[in-house]
């Protein structure tokens, strides 16, 4: 192998040798962990050296700290001072003084940080204790806020108390005939059509009103056997015999009655009878007033017996299909009242009720459909208009809650309620239905309690930062 061969192998196992210690170093050094077994021993001593920068790396010698290479400085430790893990339980009332960069140091006697240097702080116990949170949602804490902080940030309170809830539900709502309403013209005679008085989808029409003419033959032979069953009526009527008079009776009142189920009209029977001539069209008309909304006939058209011909619809009434969501359905219930309204007919309302409620729901809009009874004598209902729908459904009086003292997160709602003094604390409750500016309140507060209603993200803020304050340094602050 060469003399340039030989440099780089040589270059090349330093580099590896270097690389393996260094990972052998880092695998085993922790931050804050003892270089000697001697540290409680030196602790006593008072022998203890820490880096400045890094003041949870102790060693019981000098040195270099092996994270920043600072020059370890010699802990003096405070006359009393001790972690708060040592220290016991102070009195109520006994003075305590604290480091403000190291919470964890506390001491009964004045005196420096032994960590920074920095000078104690004093504390009573008894203000400690008011610093610690309160039960209540996590991640909040009790806030004070004096009279001035109040009228700065635009404070104001409310207080809960008994109210009456409605519950309101505002929907959309497409027009459309009422099904009792709609009439089918048939025939139940074969024949065909003469003459149309009715001759055009949409055409309004009054009940009574001649629609069109048929010609049957079988109307026109049963006409026939009308007339001629008339004399022989007449003649057995005279007979002394009371069963052959009433045999005449009975041929003439058949002969009438199968008249009567062509749907000829005791008026039109009463005009054969009297003139004797047989009507060759048969003459129907309308049995309720209203419009044309659909019409399968023309003139000379064959028609069968039971064949649709026209549908009229009275819309002097009609029905209105609201979509209720599936959270509302509770609210809705039948006979109760319902107000309609159009966007382009401000202040005009039409007024019902809910006649129906379907028993399934809509599977592509996930929706209940409500049937609504809506009076429209005017006709300015049209049907497959839309429409606004407003219900309005009276839960009575409940304990309510102001609705601007509510703070919802998705998965909580809470409030801040006025304490003793200047304290704000927060509380978890439970709300349901909202009814103007009030919540119904179900749980967390009585009546009388006051709450928050202005301001309240500031104080949130607030009592979020403190709560944090106190995760960190154990509720000392």
């Amino acid at each position: 192998m060469s003399s340039q061969g030989r440099s780089k192998l040589i270059v090349l196992l330093i580099i590896a040798l270097a690389g393996l210690g260094l990972y052998y170093f880092l695998s085993n050094f922790r931050p804050g962990k003892m270089q000697s077994t001697g540290k409680e021993e030196a602790a006593q001593a008072g022998h203890l050296y820490f880096c400045p920068m890094h003041p949870d790396y102790q060693s019981d010698k000098q040195g270099d700290c092996p994270i920043c290479f600072m020059k370890l400085v010699e802990q003096k430790p405070a006359e009393g001072a001790q972690s708060r893990g040592n220290k016991e339980s102070a009195s109520p009332g006994e003075t305590i003084y604290i480091c403000p960069m190291h919470p964890q140091i506390i001491s009964d006697k004045p005196g420096d940080c032994p960590i920074c240097g920095m000078k104690l702080v004093e504390r009573k116990e008894s203000e400690k204790a008011e610093a610690e949170p309160t039960a209540g949602p996590s991640g909040l804490a009790p806030v004070n806020v004096n009279e001035l902080q109040r009228k700065q940030m635009g404070l104001a309170f409310g207080a809960v108390g008994r109210q009456r809830i409605t519950k309101e539900i505002r929907t959309s709502a497409r027009i459309v005939p009422d099904e009792t309403r709609l009439y089918r013209v048939t025939t139940k005679i074969e024949g065909y059509l003469d003459k149309l008085y009715v001759n055009v989808t949409g055409q309004a029409v009054r009940k009574g009103q001649p629609l069109f003419t048929v010609y049957s033959p079988e109307l026109v032979a049963s006409q026939q056997e009308f007339l001629t069953s008339l004399p022989f009526a007449q003649q057995l009527a005279y007979s002394s015999d009371p069963t052959v008079s009433a045999s005449g009776k009975r041929l003439r009142d058949a002969a009438r009655k199968r008249l009567k189920l062509w749907d000829i009209s005791d008026a039109q029977i009463d005009q054969l009878e009297k003139t004797g001539q047989v009507e060759k069209y048969l003459t129907l008309y309308a049995p309720a007033g209203g419009y044309v909304i659909e019409k399968h006939i023309l003139a000379g058209q064959k028609i069968m017996p039971g064949e649709a011909l026209l549908v009229i619809a009275d819309l002097s009434a009609v029905w209105a299909e609201a979509d209720i969501y599936e959270s509302d359905i509770p609210y809705v219930k039948e006979g109760m009242p319902v107000t309609l309204t159009l966007s382009y007919w401000p202040g005009k309302s039409f007024r019902g009720e809910v006649s129906f409620l379907y028993p399934y729901l809509d599977a592509q809009t996930r929706t209940l459909k409500a049937r609504l009874n809506i009076k429209n004598p005017e006709l300015l209902l049209k049907a497959e208009m839309y429409a606004d729908a407003h219900l309005v459904y009276d839960l009575g009086e409940k304990l309510a809650l102001p609705e601007g003292a509510l703070m919802q997160t998705g998965t909580r709602s809470y409030v801040f309620v006025a304490g003793d003094g200047d304290e704000i604390r927060p509380v978890e409750v439970t709300v349901g239905t909202r009814s103007e500016g009030y919540y119904e309140l179900l749980s967390g507060l009585e009546a009388g309690d006051r709450v928050v209603t202005s301001a309240n993200f500031l104080v949130d803020s607030e009592s979020s930062l403190k709560a944090a304050l106190q995760s960190v340094t154990g509720g000392v602050q």
